[in-house]
């Protein structure tokens, strides 16, 4: 990682920060395969690609019943910190539920009302590493959105991991399945003899998770395409590097092509970020891991020339993860409207989003927060409007109804509303 001029990027260095994307192309024809063999033969392809992808034969699919050994089992600190993680999750998300509402407009009784869907289906991550965190994230929201059926997925293993399955029996899934990758995808989309369809499949995973869900969408819902991790620091001359570069290594640590990127207009700050950086990442049990990701094209150290440009490329970046840490944090903030979660000050660190605080870290990546949020409570719930007409209200409208229904074509609909007004 080192220190880049943002005024003297080229082209191709740019397209290295903003042309994020979640690298599905490269395996979008093997994840069809995988999706449409799922689709036809259920459990018998789920189970021939757990011994294929996975090098795991797998007896029962349904692990149900384990996670709630797992709870029992493991140690009574990490059930304590699962506990409390889901406890503030899941009373952040209870302020998210939205409420049917009926208003009067000038006599035309007019709201909308808000109901869960039926069912969801949420995918946590496994591999590299495991996210029990990502359990709670996904399957709370649902649940406190009244989703009655919550079904998670988790990859196969010879011992699925414990504390996975005790957050999963914590955030309280219906149901729990021993199934990976594109093919656990496309399992709670379609169902199989095992797993139950569902309506909706969410939350984080590889390019291969990532482009089954490209796939079956439209036939369910998803929450949307998410790549590698990433995070955006904008700092001022005050911020301490040391906790720069403790969010920007803990956000490396995540995967090879994580995007790790801090902006400041403060040379001497900018090279006490990479100093401390490399510093901090030797000797860290994932610093393979780490370090690839410090040293991909779309991570570094950027110099501006103003706050304001640093602003201006946060803006455009609409990072994942938005850390702020200058002395005018809030009014940075109002000029950032783009980013999945953002983190102020010097002691909020993206890990006490990740696990703690109760906002949810199943977020947009590659730019895609200028226009959509993180998964929350609106995720599992679909609106409906209502509507009441009295016959004088109706008639007050009359005119402008039949007179844009004829200029559209479209006589039966003017007619519909003089038939209600013949003697």
């Amino acid at each position: 990682m080192n220190v880049r001029t943002i005024a003297d990027l080229g082209p191709d260095e740019r397209a290295a920060f903003f042309d994020r994307d979640a690298g599905v192309d490269a395996v979008r024809d093997d994840v069809r395969d995988i999706v449409s063999q799922v689709h036809e033969e259920g459990d018998v392809a789920l189970r021939r690609f757990a011994e294929e992808f996975d090098d795991v034969s797998v007896g029962n699919i349904d692990i149900t019943d384990a996670a709630e050994r797992a709870y029992e089992e493991i140690d009574d600190d990490v059930r304590e910190a699962i506990e409390d993680a889901a406890a503030n999750i899941r009373a952040f998300h209870e302020r998210q539920v939205p409420e049917d509402w009926r208003d009067d407009f000038e006599g035309r009784e007019l709201g909308r009302r808000y109901r869960p869907l039926d069912s969801a289906g949420v995918y946590a991550p496994g591999g590299t590493a495991a996210y029990p965190s990502s359990a709670l994230m996904g399957v709370i929201p649902a649940k406190v959105a009244g989703v009655e059926h919550v079904a998670v997925a988790t990859p196969p293993a010879e011992e699925v991991n414990p504390v996975t399955l005790a957050a999963i029996h914590v955030a309280g899934a219906d149901a729990v399945y021993q199934v990976g990758g594109a093919q656990a995808i496309a399992a709670l989309a379609y169902g199989t003899e095992t797993v139950s369809a569902t309506d909706i499949v969410v939350g984080p995973g590889n390019r291969w998770v990532t482009a089954a869900k490209a796939e079956v969408r439209g036939d369910v819902a998803i929450d949307f395409l998410a790549g590698p991790s990433e995070i955006m620091v904008v700092a001022d001359g005050d911020a301490d590097p040391e906790l720069v570069a403790a969010d920007l290594v803990a956000q490396a640590e995540h995967d090879e092509n994580a995007s790790v990127v801090a902006v400041t207009d403060d040379e001497e700050l900018a090279d006490q970020v990479v100093d401390a950086v490399d510093e901090q990442a030797d000797g860290r049990e994932r610093e393979a891991v780490i370090r690839a990701a410090l040293d991909n094209d779309g991570s570094g150290v950027l110099l501006a020339r103003s706050m304001s440009e640093a602003v201006l490329f946060a803006e455009e970046y609409a990072a994942e993860h938005l850390s702020i840490q200058a002395d005018d944090d809030e009014s940075l903030l109002e000029r950032i409207p783009s980013a999945g979660s953002v983190f102020l000050g010097p002691y909020s660190p993206v890990a006490a989003g990740d696990y703690a605080t109760g906002t949810n870290h199943v977020l947009p990546t590659g730019g895609n927060a200028r226009v959509t949020g993180g998964l929350s409570v609106d995720t599992f719930v679909r609106s409906t409007t209502v509507q009441r007409l009295s016959e004088d209200s109706l008639d007050d409208i009359a005119d402008t109804i039949t007179t844009l229904a004829e200029a559209e074509g479209l006589e039966a609909h003017a007619e519909s509303v003089r038939k209600r007004f013949e003697e």
